[in-house]
């Protein structure tokens, strides 16, 4: 039996270090499939303007695209390179709901995750994503420094 991780990326620093971490794991366990997500953040209670509405499916297909070139795909090309198993997608919503989803979806063992950058303000208002992450996941979630 194949034993899945799911990596939450976002094209930053500590999220190489998440999926460094993975690779390590999947090392240690064996028969693993490293399932890379990047989230696209959106949230319903920003307001918006009729045009904008009008011009967000194809704002949307762009994220995704870029998002796709960026980050999911050469991190798919170093990871099939070094032998790994790895599939890789790009959502667009809340990152803690999606990340525990798809977790949930492909029955996996584990959510990798870096600490958030969240700071200040915002932290205190909404809260970060990797603390809503740990609070609610349906797996057990680790947190990479």
């Amino acid at each position: 039996m194949t034993t899945k991780l799911i990596v939450g990326l976002d094209g930053s620093e500590p999220g190489e270090r998440a999926l460094d971490h993975a690779k390590r794991l999947s090392k240690l366990i064996g028969h693993c499939t490293i399932e890379l997500v990047y989230i696209i953040e959106w949230s319903p209670y920003s307001f918006q303007t009729a045009e904008e509405n009008a011009q967000r499916h194809k704002r949307r297909e762009q994220e995704v695209k870029t998002a796709t070139e960026r980050v999911i795909t050469p991190a798919l090309t170093v990871l099939k390179a070094e032998g790994f198993t790895a599939n890789g997608r790009v959502l667009h919503g809340d990152a803690a709901e999606l990340l525990n989803s798809v977790a949930i979806k492909e029955k996996a063992e584990q959510i990798i995750v870096a600490r958030s950058t969240e700071s200040g303000f915002a932290a205190r208002l909404f809260g970060s994503v990797t603390a809503k992450l740990v609070m609610s996941a349906t797996v057990p979630v680790t947190v990479v420094n």
